[in-house]
């Protein structure tokens, strides 16, 4: 398929994970893919296996918590046609159980991060009088979720700017959405087994798994699937959506 042939994707944590799968996907399409990551080293395993695959993709070092980082980042973007904010981080615990500085941790990545792109990745779009834009929320902007307050905060901001950038935007040809995934197979998750449930791995997994009515966990593949649909021309009519990528867990819960 070449759905983003000619165009430039710019996609923050790129380099693992869901990010990956969707580099992956946006490059196979036809993209080429610019991939943000906070180190180097991070993104090279994701851009050996694009450009293995006859896929572009180049990589920028970049903090999105740094606000001048991110505008050298942007400075070194010629073209750019789309533009996913993925890249966050997880924080587990309730409000009494949530530090300050736990707070201000989830903040300076998952909400300032998101706005820092926006704010240099916008002028760009506005010059050229058109752009898509792709937010990763989740189901914690919608829904109470155990033991994650700081990072549905994070979370429900990412769905608050999604909307207000995409009224404020609609008449410069700007799109902007964001993806809410349930729980998602990816390495992160196995790491966070084996390090909070090492003694019942199997356990926890199965109840992860369960949480989604459809009986697993959503796969990397599957997001990205979803992003593809949103980014491209075949979504022109979808601008400040919510789309659920959950197994379920919003309507049948």
């Amino acid at each position: 398929m070449s759905r983003f042939k000619n165009k430039t994707a710019v996609i923050t944590g790129g380099g693992s994970g869901i990010g990956r799968a969707m580099a992956l996907r946006l490059a196979m399409e036809g993209a080429a893919v610019v991939i943000l990551e906070l180190t180097e080293n991070s993104a090279v395993e994701a851009l050996g296996d694009i450009q293995a695959k006859g896929g572009k993709a180049r990589s920028i070092v970049c903090n999105v918590a740094e606000a001048e980082s991110v505008k050298a980042a942007f400075a070194g973007i010629e073209d750019l046609d789309i533009l996913i904010n993925n890249a966050g981080i997880a924080q587990v615990g309730t409000v009494e159980q949530t530090s300050g500085d736990d707070l201000d941790r989830i903040y300076a990545v998952n909400v300032k991060g998101v706005y820092h792109c926006l704010h240099f990745a916008v002028p760009l779009m506005v010059r050229k009088r058109k752009g898509v834009i792709l937010n990763m929320a989740s189901i914690a902007s919608k829904v109470g979720i155990l033991d994650r307050f700081a990072y549905s905060m994070s979370k429900g901001a990412v769905l608050a700017m999604t909307l207000s950038v995409a009224r404020d935007y609609v008449a410069h040809g700007i799109r902007c959405n964001c993806l809410c995934p349930a729980r998602i197979h990816t390495p992160f998750v196995d790491g966070f087994l084996e390090k909070n449930y090492a003694d019942r791995k199997e356990e926890m997994f199965r109840k992860l798994s369960e949480y989604q009515p459809i009986g697993r966990m959503g796969s990397a593949e599957e997001v990205a699937a979803a992003a593809a649909f949103l980014c491209s021309d075949e979504a022109a009519f979808i601008t400040g959506a919510a789309y659920d990528v959950d197994g379920g867990v919003i309507p049948l819960r």
